[in-house]
């Protein structure tokens, strides 16, 4: 049996990884999907007070109050600077570091900037707007999300708060790089925000030669939302992880 923890990205909550608890749950192994502050079923909570570390505070203390060790921690888009957040700070409980088509960013860096000049005004213009700073779900259509799964996602799908756009994260290379890691690449089709993380995963110089090793791309053809697309497919990559 494995610990697994979930965590998703922007404007989802733990709903999203029903599919995927379902087979790993079966399989015998432990999951807990966590709900990060201001969303899913936590959105009465959200407010300007919210930052990146409210978040990075969410999931490690999931993983301390469930006495969790041998994590495999799997990741979403967004949550890719809080799973390298959780690596750096409790990096003794993880087995595995898993990047699902997520943010892998440098020291220093904010999750807005790899993004491009407009989208970040987009997004600050329309926390600014909002009467609780946050900015609002896009059209899962840009997830490759058709039909049922379009709709459901739609309708669960709630406002992102927007303190922590613009966050940097500081943190060790050498120690996020010392727990093994795989970056799942979702290439049909390929959400442009990803594309520089899909980059920097296989270039030899990123975090100055401390990524590639210990780490591993793996592709699966299907949407940024590979959870709601792909989770047969996607458990199988978490439970190769956890070997």
């Amino acid at each position: 049996m494995a610990n697994f923890v979930l965590v998703h990205g922007a404007w989802h909550g733990g709903w999203c990884w029903q599919r995927v608890t379902a087979v790993l749950q079966k399989d015998g192994h432990r999951v807990h999907a966590v709900t990060l502050t201001g969303l899913g079923e936590r959105a009465h909570l959200l407010s300007p007070a919210i930052t990146l570390d409210t978040h990075i505070d969410d999931v490690i203390s999931a993983i301390e109050v469930e006495e969790l060790s041998d994590v495999v921690l799997a990741v979403h888009s967004y949550a890719g600077m809080i799973g390298t957040a959780v690596a750096d700070r409790v990096s003794k409980r993880l087995k595995h570091l898993v990047y699902v088509d997520a943010v892998v960013p440098k020291p220093g860096e904010s999750w807005s900037s790899t993004q491009s000049a407009a989208t970040q005004q987009q997004r600050l213009a329309a926390a600014q707007a909002s009467t609780r700073f946050s900015f609002p779900p896009p059209d899962p259509e840009v997830f490759g999300l058709h039909g049922a799964d379009h709709a459901w996602v739609k309708r669960r799908q709630t406002p992102h708060p927007g303190n922590t756009y613009q966050a940097p994260l500081d943190f060790d290379v050498q120690r996020v790089a010392a727990v093994p890691r795989t970056f799942v690449n979702c290439t049909q089709p390929a959400l442009a925000t990803i594309e520089p993380s899909r980059l920097r995963v296989k270039d030899p110089k990123f975090w100055d030669g401390a990524w590639l090793p210990n780490s591993k791309v793996v592709e699966l053809k299907t949407g940024h939302d590979a959870m709601i697309s792909e989770p047969a497919a996607l458990a199988r990559i978490l439970m190769d992880c956890a070997v």
